[in-house]
C-alpha cells in the first residue's frame, strides 16, 4: 500500500511538470500534438492529472521536448546518480542496459551496425516493445517486414518469429523493452507499397 502511495503521488506530479516543460519552451498544446502525434486533448489530459502517464505517451514528448524521460517523471535521485552499465557487445549490436531487475521487465538502449547478413528469425517466451531513437530499424515479424523511422514505435509477442536490425548503410539507435510475460500482439504497420 505503501508503494501505490508512493507511485501515486510521482503520477500525480506528472501533469503539472509536463505543463511547465511545455511553457518553459513557449509550445502550445496544438505545437506538442504536432511534433508528437498526440493529441490535443490527450495531451491535455495528461496535464490535468486526468490520463495516467505511459512511457508510450512519455517517450515522443521528451523527444519534442528534447529532455531526458526523468525530467518528465521527476524521478528522485538515488545516491550517486551516474549510470554505469557495462554496455554488452554482440555482432555489432551493443547493447546498454537501463534496468537492473533480473527476471522483470528488461530495458535496453541498443545500438545496431548495419550488417549485409541474411534475417533470421528468432522466437521466444515474452513480448518487446522497440522505440526508434534515430536512423532506420528494419522489423521482420511473421509474415510483416517494416522499416521504422526515428520517433516510430513496435510492439509484438516474442513468440512470433521475429528479427531486427539496422535498415540501410547506417547505424540505428533504439530502446529496446523486454517483458517475460506473454501478451496479445499488436503491430502498427504500414503495408508494402508495390
Amino acid at each position: 500500500m505503501e508503494d501505490e502511495a508512493g507511485l501515486d503521488a510521482v503520477l500525480g506530479e506528472v501533469g503539472p511538470r509536463l505543463r511547465r516543460i511545455r511553457h518553459e519552451r513557449g509550445a502550445t498544446l496544438g505545437a506538442l500534438s504536432a511534433a508528437t502525434g498526440i493529441s490535443v486533448s490527450t495531451l491535455s489530459r495528461l496535464e490535468a492529472g486526468r490520463r495516467k502517464p505511459s512511457l508510450e505517451l512519455l517517450l515522443p514528448i521528451a523527444r519534442a521536448h528534447q529532455v531526458p524521460l526523468d525530467e518528465l517523471v521527476g524521478a528522485p535521485p538515488v545516491g550517486d546518480p551516474r549510470v554505469r552499465a557495462k554496455p554488452i557487445v554482440r555482432g555489432g549490436r551493443t547493447m546498454l542496459p537501463l534496468t537492473r531487475q533480473p527476471g522483470g521487465l528488461q530495458a535496453y538502449k541498443v545500438v545496431q551496425q548495419p550488417s549485409a547478413d541474411e534475417p533470421d528469425p528468432r522466437t521466444h517466451d515474452g513480448y518487446e516493445w522497440l522505440y526508434v531513437l534515430s536512423g532506420r530499424l528494419r522489423l521482420r515479424l511473421g509474415e510483416h517486414d517494416v522499416v521504422l523511422g526515428a520517433g516510430e514505435a513496435a510492439e509484438f509477442d516474442t513468440r512470433v518469429p521475429h528479427w531486427f536490425g539496422a535498415a540501410g548503410e547506417r547505424p540505428v539507435e533504439f530502446l529496446s523493452l523486454f517483458g517475460p510475460q506473454g501478451e496479445r500482439m499488436h503491430v502498427r504497420a504500414r503495408p508494402k507499397r508495390g
